[in-house]
């Protein structure tokens, strides 16, 4: 999403599915105009922000929050946005925490 939104990419209208959906995607289809979100995991704060913004969604499992690929605390993305309501601020965090993320994996 961060890729498509970077680029600009026309995405209004469209339905999203992903196995993972936290605050930080939903605040990024959001931006993004989608127009329906399914997710197999949703993360409450995730499901809030869908339903703020009255975006017709789904999930198969609901869970407290997104748990980072360690499964040791809270996922960064997600973490990140904790408390941002805005998805154009969320965007531009989310941007910054993946370029932290890069560079501290090399």
């Amino acid at each position: 999403m961060l890729d498509w939104l970077s680029e600009k990419a026309d995405l209004h209208g469209f339905a999203a599915a992903d196995k993972i959906v936290g605050k930080a995607a939903a605040l990024l289809f959001v931006l993004a105009g989608v127009s329906a979100v399914y997710g197999e995991v949703m993360s409450e704060a995730g499901l809030s922000v869908l339903e703020g913004h009255h975006i017709p969604c789904s999930y198969g499992t609901l869970v407290p929050y997104i748990i980072n690929r360690k499964g040791t605390g809270m996922c960064p993305m997600e973490e990140t946005v904790q408390t941002v309501s805005d998805p154009a601020t969320a965007f531009e965090k989310l941007l910054k925490k993946r370029e932290e993320l890069k560079n501290a994996a090399r």
